[in-house]
């Protein structure tokens, strides 16, 4: 029984870690775009 305890909690640490990284990943890349299009408007001025 332990040994399920200790399984499920570690697969459940894994999942939020994953997940943490996937948001960082998104948000970088959301960053990335809007200073492309803020760069883009610069220069059609």
């Amino acid at each position: 029984m332990l040994h399920k305890i200790v399984l499920a909690l570690m697969v459940g640490a894994s999942a939020l870690v994953a997940g943490c990284n996937t948001v960082a990943g998104a948000g970088a890349d959301i960053s990335a775009g809007g200073q492309a299009i803020e760069g883009a408007a610069e220069r059609a001025k």
